[in-house]
């Protein structure tokens, strides 16, 4: 088996602040959905958030994650990555979490877990490489760290993360480690 491609560094994770979506319970995916009261909240306690080392800021296309990004780190460039942006659930958009399907198995009209795991190890990979001397910080979804954790972590996509929490991604010689920072 052959190991999986690995960043070139260490890299930050932020899922974006709670949305719509995600107080409804419902799945949004690919659907465009805004932050709430608490999500811009979360997202704006980030802004006195002391960093271990200069840092370039990349989000996901999406609205939520976009903003989240705007509202963390106002003034600064922001890069959109559609690399970042969440998997689509193809017909369980819009459905109830309780709904959403087995990760491995692929939704009608969706993204399937392979498919995704490939994006976001090209996506991560690219952005750690053109990120020589600064640490990459990532907004954007929970499915990107799941996937993350399971190409180059625990191999399993573990609990829901939290929002707008930077997850440390630390490389140590040849591991990553997940770290909440």
């Amino acid at each position: 088996m052959t190991p999986t491609p690995s960043p070139s560094r260490s890299f930050c994770l932020i899922r974006h602040g709670e949305t719509t979506a995600n107080a409804d319970e419902i799945i949004a995916g690919v659907t465009d959905v805004p932050l709430t009261r608490m999500g811009r909240d979360q997202a704006r306690a980030l802004l006195n958030r002391r960093w271990p080392e200069p840092i370039s800021i990349y989000a996901s296309p999406m609205f939520r994650a976009q903003h989240s990004a705007q509202l963390a780190f106002p003034g600064k460039e922001i890069c959109l990555h559609e690399g970042l942006r969440e998997r689509d659930w193809g017909v369980f958009e819009g459905q109830p979490l309780s709904k959403q399907p087995v990760r491995e198995d692929t939704p009608d009209r969706g993204e399937s877990w392979p498919d995704m795991l490939l994006r976001v190890q090209t996506t991560i990979i690219e952005i750690c490489a053109a990120s020589k001397a600064v640490l990459p910080v990532l907004v954007c979804h929970s499915g990107v760290i799941r996937a993350a954790r399971v190409l180059w972590t625990t191999g399993d996509v573990g609990r829901r993360p939290p929002n707008a929490i930077p997850l440390l991604f630390e490389k140590a010689g040849n591991e990553i480690l997940e770290k909440t920072l």
